[in-house]
């Protein structure tokens, strides 16, 4: 546990929109803390930590696919590229209403993927809720062929901003 497990996970009722007229880093920025709020607000007392995750293709945000048609048109086009992973972070402490936020960008090149390796892959259902359709946790990783920067990041929480940002309102995850 990084943080020990005095904690409790609560799912914010804030629907995300990456068409809004933001670039990447300002978009993962929004919803972070857009997340952080909403939960923040349930609470009077406690940190609450939220965090949003983007794939970025040349410019464009790839977020999750849903369909498998959609799923497949993300991973022909990142096939044998690289794409860019951005997680904004927000924390709130919610007492005095101190905000954080932190973004981390970690470049990840996809592997030259057969269209079998692409077909196999969506047929295993976990593309169609990642992010760019595809997850290093699980099957994709051996669809990744390298990463620059944060494995963590590529995950979803990069734990040494996170840590960061937690030193910043005094925690400390060795005191847990």
């Amino acid at each position: 546990m990084l943080i020990g497990e005095n904690f409790e996970i609560k799912t914010s009722d804030y629907q995300e929109d990456n068409t809004l007229n933001l670039s990447p880093r300002e978009l993962v920025l929004y919803h972070s803390l857009e997340k952080a709020r909403d939960v923040a607000g349930q609470l009077s007392s406690g940190i609450v930590i939220a965090a949003d995750t983007i794939v970025v293709f040349q410019g464009e945000v790839l977020g999750k696919p849903k369909t498998e048609e959609r799923a497949r048109e993300m991973l022909n086009k990142i096939n044998d590229k690289t794409v860019e992973v951005l997680t904004g972070l927000a924390l709130i402490d919610v007492q005095p209403g101190r905000e954080i936020q932190e973004v981390e960008t970690t470049r990840a090149k996809m592997k030259q993927m057969s269209e079998k390796e692409i077909t196999d892959y969506i047929k295993s259902g976990e593309p169609l809720d990642k992010a760019g359709a595809f997850g290093i946790q699980g099957k994709a990783a051996v669809l990744v062929e390298k990463i620059d920067g944060c494995y963590f990041n590529v995950v979803g929480l990069p734990l040494f901003k996170l840590n960061k940002a937690l030193n910043q309102l005094g925690l400390f995850i060795f005191d847990f």
